[in-house]
């Protein structure tokens, strides 16, 4: 694939590899800081804060800190093969996640849910608003899986369910993202959400598919279908910074995000296990946790810190 492509691919405004990134930025820091020791400075106080406040993010930058780290969030939690079983394990996650939401002083709303007869979900998307939230969840992106007895076999059998959790960031500003609506297929369906009383009778839900990454995005919390558009721009931006990011990372590890979408639900991030015995396991960073309510309560204090160290 050529750089040409790969830019038409992930239309996020950044085609630097990680070493011209980092070469820019540690330019750029040098450049600041001879600014900031030559006398004049300070002469035009809002220019010099500016400089100030663009050297901090630059130095969060080449520590690490992605530029959306500090900002609010998108989380979409979709089930996987399993049925019920899946989809009740979308449920159990969707519930430890806003309870660690609560937990962190953020807050969060509903942005699409669909929901199953026994109250599960096929898939629900949230949008977190808390300082950081972004920045502390993206590493629990990938496949969750449940091991325990199922309540929906009558045979008492153990099941094994998979969940997949994507957490993108929410782009303040939908001018950061280059999208071509040339390459957008956006549908209008009647909507579900709590848009008000006329919801039903108009179609202002929204789907939007990006066609070269097959990225798609349904919303449908907002009143107007316009509403409803932007709202679904917006996290398509994130899903495409996000996307940005991991080709960015898989490139540095010398890995083709071919090889590793391929099998995207074969390899696990997290095994939840009720039975034989309880343990919840990050097979990342090998935390272990056999006190498996206080986790799906929201306490996964152990595993976001274990989780700043990888890469």
């Amino acid at each position: 694939m050529t750089e040409q492509e790969k830019n038409k691919l992930y239309p996020v405004k950044s085609s630097e590899t990680g070493a011209e990134q980092f070469n820019r930025v540690n330019e750029e820091i040098k450049k600041i800081e001879t600014e900031m020791s030559q006398s004049d400075f300070w002469n035009d106080k809002q220019k010099a804060q500016d400089k100030i406040k663009r050297l901090g993010e630059l130095k969060e930058q080449k520590e690490g800190v992605g530029k959306y780290d500090k900002g609010d969030s998108v989380l979409t939690i979709f089930s996987g093969a399993g049925g019920d079983d899946s989809e009740d394990f979308s449920k159990m996650l969707f519930a430890m996640y806003t309870k660690f939401i609560e937990n962190s002083g953020w807050n969060y709303r509903i942005i699409n849910a669909n929901e199953n007869d026994h109250g599960g979900f096929r898939n629900i998307t949230i949008e977190i608003n808390g300082k950081n939230s972004y920045g502390t969840l993206k590493n629990e992106s990938g496949v969750h899986r449940l091991v325990r007895i199922s309540p929906f076999n009558a045979n008492g059998k153990r099941q094994t369910s998979f969940s997949m959790v994507e957490v993108v960031p929410k782009i303040p500003k939908i001018s950061d993202v280059d999208i071509n609506e040339d390459e957008l297929s956006i549908d209008f369906t009647k909507s579900s959400g709590p848009g008000g009383q006329n919801v039903n009778k108009r179609e202002t839900a929204v789907r939007i598919v990006h066609i070269p990454t097959k990225l798609s995005v349904h919303v449908d919390s907002e009143r107007s279908q316009e509403q409803n558009k932007q709202k679904a721009l917006e996290i398509l931006g994130g899903k495409l910074y996000h996307l940005q990011e991991e080709e960015r990372k898989k490139k540095e590890q010398g890995l083709s995000v071919s090889k590793t979408t391929e099998n995207e639900w074969g390899s696990q991030i997290r095994s939840y296990v009720l039975h034989p015995y309880k343990m919840v396991k990050d097979h990342r960073t090998n935390v272990e946790i056999r006190d498996v309510d206080k986790v799906l309560n929201g306490d996964l204090k152990e595993f976001i810190e274990a989780e700043k160290n990888l890469s």
